[in-house]
């Protein structure tokens, strides 16, 4: 007889470590001040949240890069990780929606404690610098802090792990890999790009055609459109030519390699085949990641304007000049942003032939190849 393992008994209080974490709320105001700022208690308890979700996006974006950094990923994974991201995804909608109760505190409230914070600051959390690191924000991309390195308020330990991050593989790293492996960039006699070239001067005509024949835009408008489309036919030359796209990569205007930028492309047009519907899900909880957590810079900085107005941040920062200029700089997946671009209408789209049709979709050949 097989003997049941018996495990022993936890109480709530203690698997959750309730004492530690419900006894970590310690306001300066009481210890150093006259009269406890009775706000300083949300504003500590907010920021403690804030590191917890911090570490559990840590953790999800940590597993996904680890199932992505090998030579072959397991194509289960792929839903496995769409899973895990979309849970980042709203903890990150949850992390946004965190100001909002901080905002329930008001420019005084907040000004009777912010003197005892010197010279502590948000920009010296480590998990959201691992973050960051994880997703794969390049460290010549980032702004300078007071003219610091944005490790150096670190030890030395926190600042090797954020160097191991880059060299490992970030988000970024693995994802542009797994893109340029993907299969269905090799269609055998299919040109696609031929066709696609094709579709693309059909569309840019209509639209140039329309514009033309608009009885009201003036003639000035007419043509600021067409320069601006003339600006579009740039990005398309970049992917109708690995020249192009490459000299772009190298003068830093585009980060994601040819490859991956086509095979991306062509996993967003073919979106409704059976065998690329995880993997353009996949794409798009990148893309969301990216957005939410820009949109979370910019309503902090949102939210520092209207508790500081133009005061510098307790760590030296220029405060809200300086988190509104992170939200327009810091994007990682700006080329998957752009991909939108490269899109056509699906009355433009080349059609597959019947062979690429039966390898991104579930077909039997015969009775003989059903299960059952």
């Amino acid at each position: 007889m097989k003997e049941v393992k018996k495990y022993s008994t936890v109480h709530y209080k203690n698997y959750l470590g309730l004492d530690k974490i419900l006894g970590a709320q310690h306001p300066r105001s009481a210890e150093l001040g006259e009269k406890t700022a009775h706000d300083e208690m949300l504003f500590i308890i907010v920021h403690q949240s804030y590191e917890l979700w911090f570490k559990q996006i840590v953790h999800e974006l940590e597993s996904v890069i680890t199932m992505f950094n090998r030579d072959e990923v397991d194509e289960k994974n792929i839903g496995i990780s769409v899973a895990r991201l979309n849970r980042v995804i709203e903890i990150f909608k949850l992390l946004v929606e965190h100001i909002r109760i901080m905002e329930t505190m008001t420019p005084l409230d907040f000004l009777d404690f912010r003197n005892y914070l010197f010279p502590a600051s948000g920009f010296q959390s480590f998990q959201f610098r691992k973050i960051e690191n994880l997703l794969g924000l390049l460290e010549k991309e980032r702004m300078t802090y007071g003219g610091h390195h944005y490790a150096a308020f670190f030890s030395e330990d926190e600042q090797q792990q954020l160097r191991e991050i880059e060299a490992a593989g970030t988000l970024f790293d693995v994802v542009e890999d797994w893109l340029e492996r993907t299969p269905f960039l090799r269609f055998g006699h299919f040109k696609f790009l031929e066709h696609y070239r094709k579709s693309v001067e059909r569309m840019v005509a209509k639209e140039a055609e329309a514009i033309q024949a608009s009885d009201y835009l003036t003639d000035r408008e007419k043509a600021m459109r067409l320069r601006m489309m003339g600006n579009t036919d740039n990005y398309f030359e970049s992917i109708l030519n690995p020249d192009v796209h490459r000299e772009s990569v190298k003068e830093g205007r585009q980060r994601l390699s040819y490859e991956a930028t086509l095979a991306a492309l062509m996993i967003n047009l073919y979106n409704e085949e059976p065998l690329l519907q995880l993997p353009y899900r996949f794409l798009i909880c990148i893309v969301d990641i990216d957005e939410l957590l820009t949109t979370w810079r910019y309503r902090h900085s949102q939210m520092v304007l209207r508790m500081l107005g133009r005061k510098t941040g307790t760590g030296g920062s220029s405060g809200h000049d300086y988190l509104h200029a992170t939200a327009v700089k810091h994007h990682i997946f700006t080329d998957l942003h752009n991909i939108s671009t490269l899109l056509i209408p699906r009355s433009e789209l080349p059609e597959l032939p019947e062979g690429v049709q039966r390898e991104l979709g579930f077909y039997y050949s015969s009775k003989a190849d059903k299960p059952g």
